[in-house]
C-alpha cells in the first residue's frame, strides 16, 4: 500500500488526506478499514478521528463501505489517481519536430471566476502553458486531453519562432530542474530509514512521497529534443522507484509486526 497524494507540506496533515492518500495509492483504490485506521495512526490520528473521516467521506460520495472495505467511488478522486500513474510513468508520443497543439479559450461573456478558474486547471493539468490571455501551448507529443468543454477551440499550429526559445518563455525549466534536484536528495536520505524501518520513517517518507508525486504533475512532459541536456526527469522517476519499494517493504513490515509506541508516532 502506497501513500500517494499531494497534500500540502505547510499545515499538518488532515485524516481525510492521509485516507486519502491510501485509497489513491492502490490499484484498485480500496482498502479494508482496518488498515485504513491504523496507517492513520502513524500521523497520530486517532481511530475514532479516522472512521469518522471515512464516514464523511462516504455520506459525499468520495467512497463507497462494503464487508469492512472502503473504495474510492467519486471520478474526481479516479481522475486525480489516473493522473498520478501518468505522470509516474511520464508516457509521450513522437514527435515530429514543429507540430503544436494549441487551445484557445472562446467562451463569450463574463464567466464566474470559478468556472474560469476550473478550466486554466484543466488547461494546465494537460500540460498545456499559456502564451497568452486565452491562448494556451504546447508540444504535439502527448495524447489529445480529454478536456469535454465548447469552452476551448483546438488547433495544430508550427510556429515560427525558436522551438527553444518558445519553451523557455512557457515553462520555467530550471526551477523544475533545481527542486527535482533537492527531491533527490531528500529521498536519497530518506531510503536507509525505510530500509531499517526506524521510528518515524513511515510518516517522514509520507511527507515526501507527496512532494516528488507533486512535482511529476508539474512536469511538462516535453520532447527530448526541447530538453536541456542535463534534464533530471528520468533520474527522479528512477529513484522514486527505489524509494517506493523501500517505502512499501517498511509498511508491509509494519503491519506484520505492528506497531510500537515509539514507532506509531509521526516524525
Amino acid at each position: 500500500m502506497a501513500l500517494t497524494t499531494t497534500p500540502p507540506t505547510s499545515r499538518p496533515l488532515t485524516a481525510r488526506s492521509v485516507l486519502l492518500s491510501l485509497l489513491l495509492g492502490n490499484l484498485p483504490p480500496r482498502a479494508p478499514v482496518a488498515s485504513l485506521v491504523r496507517t492513520a495512526g502513524l500521523f497520530g490520528i486517532a481511530e475514532g478521528t479516522a472512521r469518522t473521516a471515512l464516514s464523511r467521506m462516504a455520506g459525499a460520495g468520495e467512497v463507497t463501505a462494503h464487508d469492512g472495505w472502503y473504495e474510492l467511488t467519486s471520478e474526481r478522486l479516479l481522475g486525480r489517481q489516473r493522473r498520478q500513474l501518468e505522470s509516474r510513468s511520464a508516457r509521450t508520443t513522437p514527435w515530429d519536430g514543429s507540430s503544436w497543439r494549441q487551445a484557445v479559450v472562446v467562451a463569450e461573456g463574463r464567466r464566474p471566476a470559478t468556472e474560469r478558474a476550473r478550466l486554466r486547471d484543466d488547461l494546465t493539468r494537460a500540460r498545456l502553458a499559456e502564451l497568452r490571455e486565452g491562448v494556451w501551448l504546447r508540444p504535439d507529443n502527448l495524447d489529445p486531453p480529454t478536456i469535454d468543454t465548447d469552452e476551448v477551440r483546438w488547433f495544430g499550429v508550427h510556429p515560427h519562432s525558436d522551438p527553444r526559445a518558445l519553451v523557455g518563455s512557457l515553462w520555467d525549466l530550471h526551477a523544475w530542474s533545481d527542486h527535482a534536484g533537492e527531491l533527490q536528495r531528500r529521498m536519497a536520505s530518506i531510503v536507509a530509514p525505510l530500509e531499517r524501518c526506524e521510528p518515524g520513517a513511515l510518516a517522514e517518507g509520507f511527507v515526501t512521497s507527496a512532494a516528488v508525486l507533486r512535482h511529476f504533475q508539474a512536469d511538462p512532459l516535453l520532447p527530448a529534443e526541447l530538453l536541456p541536456d542535463d534534464w533530471p526527469g528520468t533520474a527522479l522517476r528512477d529513484r522514486y522507484d527505489e524509494y517506493d519499494a523501500a517505502y512499501r517493504t517498511c509498511l508491509a513490515e509494519y503491519f506484520r509486526v505492528g506497531p510500537s509506541p515509539e514507532r506509531s508516532s509521526p516524525a
